[in-house]
């Protein structure tokens, strides 16, 4: 059986998250739980985590490592550098027949994760909500970003202003200072991150009211990374079936 075939046959492709990587061990933990909560999503698929640099496994050495056909799905909330740069050139070194999947975000199903943490961790009707990002010096980033807090807004019925930890705009303390100039109660950051480390300690530190906690291993961003999976094989069968690639199979 080819590779080409099996894509539509009974053995699915095998499954490689890509995460960034982080120097938190709770990072690290939460991550792998998020694995295996994909995991049991689909018993007998196989899963793999990996990551683009810092943490272990490298996405290098699992895809070298891998037999038979697979879909990469970047464990990252918005496009930008290691979306359109890092990942590509490590598929391209080492599986350029691998199948990649979109980033994450935005999305329906994270929006009601952020929702839902939010409500754990106590937000009221009269807070002021901030969702909190990584931030990124590409502007289609920023923008995933800000349309991921407008569908947080429609579901909370409020205002949700997108700030940023590092580079982009309004950064996390000039969103910080605005909002708690209104006549909000408290400031309450809906924490954009997948895991515990860099950037969720950037904002748990910002003053606000509460921090929800990061995404994590919740089933709603289990089944969209299954999602983003399903929806690249389907791309590739489509692609693979168009009429003037049939005829150029011939």
């Amino acid at each position: 059986m080819t590779p080409r075939d099996s894509l539509a046959g009974p053995v699915r492709p095998a499954l490689v998250l890509a995460a960034h990587g982080t120097r938190s061990a709770a990072g690290e933990q939460t991550l792998s739980a998020l694995a295996e909560t994909v995991r049991r999503a689909r018993p007998g698929q196989r899963v793999e985590l990996s990551y683009l640099e810092i943490s272990s496994p490298l996405l290098s050495d699992v895809l070298t490592a891998l037999r038979g056909p697979v879909v990469v799905v970047p464990l990252l909330l918005a496009g930008g550098y290691h979306v359109h740069i890092d990942l590509p050139e490590v598929i391209a070194a080492c599986r350029p027949d691998a199948v990649v999947a979109g980033w994450l975000g935005p999305h329906r199903l994270l929006t009601s994760a952020l929702a839902r943490k939010l409500a754990r961790a106590g937000l009221r009707s009269t807070d002021a909500v901030i969702l909190g990002a990584a931030g990124s010096s590409d502007p289609s980033a920023l923008a995933d970003v800000r349309a991921a807090a407008q569908l947080l807004a429609v579901r909370l019925a409020r205002p949700v202003t997108a700030a940023f930890a590092s580079a982009g705009s309004p950064s996390l303390d000039e969103a910080m200072e605005r909002l708690g100039s209104t006549p909000a109660a408290r400031v309450a950051i809906a924490s954009y991150v997948l895991a515990p480390g860099f950037f969720h300690g950037r904002l748990a530190a910002a003053g606000a009211g509460l921090v929800s906690d990061p995404l994590g291993a919740d089933p709603d961003v289990a089944e969209l990374i299954w999602h983003r999976y399903d929806e690249a094989l389907a791309g590739r069968r489509a692609l693979r079936d168009a009429p003037g690639l049939r005829q150029a199979s011939l």
